[in-house]
């Protein structure tokens, strides 16, 4: 009875730090110089942080059964947004018979949003979710979305 309870406790150990490792890739962002003038264009960029051990599948990952990560950008007010990805590294893996192109370490997703002219408010807020699946050599994470804001001044 003690074995098959420690097995059960090590068990829950083993399989919540599995699913916190596949949940501790961070998002954060800025819009460059915290402020956008009205008809103009607001730059800034969207930061992930991808822990040792772990790689995230890139924008075009190159395998048909990987999730490409996406990075999704609304405002209410605005026009048009746009993300430029970053090329990855291939890399190949025991789960694959081809190469997969990943992300690994400080990934930066640069990203430009339109503020039209007539834009109404003293705040651009942005809300950004990052779609992702995250991997280690071995397995790979159900994929993920992340969310976080971004405001900037609009003068």
């Amino acid at each position: 009875m003690k074995r098959r309870a420690l097995r059960f406790i090590l068990t829950f150990v083993i399989v919540g730090s599995i699913a916190a490792v596949a949940r501790s890739q961070t998002i954060s962002g800025s819009i460059t110089g915290g402020a956008v003038a009205r008809g103009a264009r607001a730059r800034g960029v969207i930061t992930m942080s991808i822990p040792s051990g772990l790689h995230v599948n890139s924008n075009r990952p190159s395998s048909q059964y990987s999730i490409a990560t996406t990075v999704r950008i609304s405002g209410s007010g605005v026009k048009s947004a746009s993300v430029s990805y970053p090329r990855g590294h291939d890399r190949k893996f025991e789960f694959s018979e081809t190469p997969v192109n990943v992300y690994q370490g400080t990934v930066r997703f640069p990203f430009s949003v339109n503020v039209p002219a007539r834009f109404n408010g003293k705040s651009l807020r942005l809300r950004v979710v990052v779609h992702y699946q995250a991997c280690t050599n071995e397995v790979c994470y159900p994929p993920k979305d992340k969310e976080i804001s971004l405001s900037a001044a609009v003068r």
